[in-house]
C-alpha cells in the first residue's frame, strides 16, 4: 500500500504558519501533512528578482510532489484561496494514474479545495473574483516591484477574518506577507481538476470569495469533468483554518480517510 501525503498549498500572502494548528491536529491522527511556502508568498516582504506568477507557483509545488512520488507516496493538494490555481496546474503529468501508466509508483490523488478561487482553462485567479463589487474586496496597494500589501488592516480583518473578535482577526492580517501581483494575471492552461478526484470545502461565511463564487467554481468543475464534486459546507469565513480549526481539520482526516 502506498503511503499517503498531503500538502496545503496557501492562499495569497498566506505563511505556512496560518495553518500549523490544523497540520498539528492531522498529525496527531498520524497522517503526513505540510503546509508550502510558495514563491509569490513574500518572506513576508517582496522578495528578490521579477515577481513569481503563478507558473512558478506550480513548478514549486510540482517539485515537491514529484519528491514524494518518486519515494512511493500518494499526495492530495489542500488548497486555500489563491493556492488552488497553482494546484491545479501542477498535477500535469503527476496524476498517479498518469504515473503508474509510466510505470512509476505515487502520484497525486486528490485536490481538495478550501474555499478556492478555481477558473477554467484560459483564465487567471484575478477573473474569478471580478464580479464582485469592488467595495466589497479585500483592500490591496502595489509597491514599486510589482507585490501587493494590506493599507487597511481593519478592513482587512473585518472581510477575511469576520468570524474572529477584531482585535484578533487584525493580528493575523498583520501576518499576511506581500503577494506577488503577477501571479494573479497568469491564466490557466492545465485543468488539473480533470485527472484525479476532487473535493471541496464551502465556507459559507466567507466574504473574501463568497459562497456564490465557491458554488460557481464547483459547477464549473463539475460541467467539465462530467463528475460530481464532494462538497462539505460549513458555517466559517475565509480562514477557516484558524477560525473553525477542528472542522478542517475533520475535514482532512477524512479525506485521508478515504484514499482508499
Amino acid at each position: 500500500m502506498d503511503r499517503l501525503s498531503m500538502l496545503i498549498i496557501p492562499g495569497a500572502s498566506a505563511l505556512p504558519l496560518f495553518y500549523f494548528p490544523v497540520i498539528e491536529s492531522v498529525r496527531a491522527h498520524g497522517f503526513d501533512i505540510r503546509a508550502l511556502h510558495i514563491p509569490s508568498v513574500g518572506i513576508p516582504g517582496p522578495r528578490e528578482g521579477a515577481p513569481p506568477t503563478m507558473y512558478d507557483d506550480a513548478a514549486f509545488i510540482a517539485t515537491h510532489v514529484k519528491s514524494l512520488a518518486d519515494a512511493g507516496n500518494d499526495v492530495i493538494l489542500i488548497t486555500h484561496s489563491y493556492g488552488g490555481v497553482p494546484a491545479t496546474q501542477s498535477v500535469q503529468g503527476l496524476s498517479k494514474k498518469e504515473r503508474e501508466a509510466q510505470g512509476l509508483q505515487g502520484g497525486i490523488i486528490g485536490i481538495a479545495y478550501m474555499t478556492s478561487l478555481v477558473p477554467n482553462i484560459g483564465e487567471p485567479a484575478a477573473s474569478v473574483q471580478a464580479p464582485m463589487p469592488e467595495e466589497s474586496k479585500v483592500p490591496t496597494a502595489m509597491d514599486d516591484s510589482g507585490w501587493f500589501y494590506y493599507p487597511d488592516i481593519p478592513k482587512l480583518a473585518a472581510i477575511s477574518f469576520s468570524d474572529m473578535p477584531p482585535k484578533e482577526g487584525e493580528h493575523w492580517a498583520r501576518k499576511l506577507a506581500h503577494h506577488s501581483a503577477a501571479s494573479f494575471a497568469s491564466p490557466l492552461t492545465y485543468a488539473g481538476f480533470n485527472d484525479v478526484p476532487v473535493s471541496y470545502l464551502l465556507c459559507f461565511d466567507d466574504l473574501t470569495i463568497p459562497a456564490s463564487i465557491q458554488k460557481s467554481g464547483i459547477d464549473m468543475i463539475e460541467r467539465e469533468t462530467g463528475r460530481k464534486v464532494a462538497v462539505t459546507s460549513i458555517k466559517a469565513s475565509h480562514v477557516a483554518a484558524l477560525s473553525h480549526t477542528d472542522e478542517v481539520a475533520r475535514w482532512i482526516v477524512q479525506l485521508a480517510n478515504r484514499k482508499d
